[in-house]
């Protein structure tokens, strides 16, 4: 890949698997120290084993996104660990699928308030380095979302915050951008499961992508990894769309 990261410091929120597992893979194949977090301490372990392959610092802390408290600790140990942070990826889905009352709270809680507690708690080192901010929302959040109201609604909410943070960070050289993925296709993923149990569904969503084809979690991490980079310098404010045309 045609990015270099070589000493440079991520944080990836929710980067056990699927994307954010894409995602911290590919910041430490291009040379970067990396953190994980999520709640599984099985595949945080397997995927921080992963990273370390590469030769480069790999930390994984075990970390409900939904609490305040474990957020506190979790950032400043990975910063310390790591020596710095030049990038937070903030990943983490509570996947609120319903109308429910627990879909709305897991999707204010793990989607909007663990963005938001995450990206306070990374401030201070990002103005240090000058870093930057990259938040995962979803084309739900952009589109109206009537099968899943509460994910979409939530998603929406972190495409403006993305807006916000960047607004009030710009003069100390913090870039703050948003990734917003389609229907994307990985191993144990919500399309995986949809294919195996509602083909239906699944058969409808993928006649939606005009490629074809859903997507990879390696295409979402690709423009991540751009938007990171010295080659988005002065890309800030920006949601940008990885979907293949869906719903074109």
């Amino acid at each position: 890949m045609p990015f270099d990261f070589k000493g440079k410091k991520v944080i990836v929120c929710g980067g056990s698997r699927g994307i954010g597992r894409a995602i911290a893979l590919g910041f430490a194949e291009s040379g970067a120290d990396v953190s994980i977090c999520a709640r599984s301490a099985e595949a945080l372990e397997k995927t921080r084993t992963e990273i370390a392959k590469f030769g480069h610092k790999a930390h994984a802390g075990s970390c409900d996104l939904a609490s305040e408290a474990a957020i506190a600790k979790y950032i400043p140990d990975a910063i310390k660990t790591l020596g710095g942070l030049d990038v937070l990826v903030n990943n983490a889905s509570g996947f609120g699928m319903s109308d429910d009352e627990k879909s709305w709270e897991q999707s204010i809680d793990v989607d909007v308030l663990a963005t938001v507690r995450a990206s306070r708690e990374s401030m201070a080192a990002l103005k240090a380095s000058k870093g930057n901010i990259i938040n995962i929302a979803s084309g739900s959040g952009i589109r109206p979302s009537v099968r899943t109201p509460a994910y979409g609604a939530a998603k929406a909410a972190v495409i403006h915050y993305t807006r916000t943070l960047a607004a009030a960070h710009a003069k100390a050289g913090i870039r703050v951008n948003c990734v917003a993925p389609g229907s994307i296709e990985f191993p144990g993923g919500v399309w995986a499961d949809r294919k195996a149990n509602d083909p239906a569904l699944y058969n409808a969503t993928l006649a939606n992508c005009p490629m074809g084809r859903m997507g990879t979690a390696e295409e979402v991490a690709h423009v991540v990894m751009f938007l990171a980079s010295p080659l988005a310098s002065w890309v800030t404010a920006q949601i940008v769309a990885v979907n293949g045309g869906q719903g074109l």
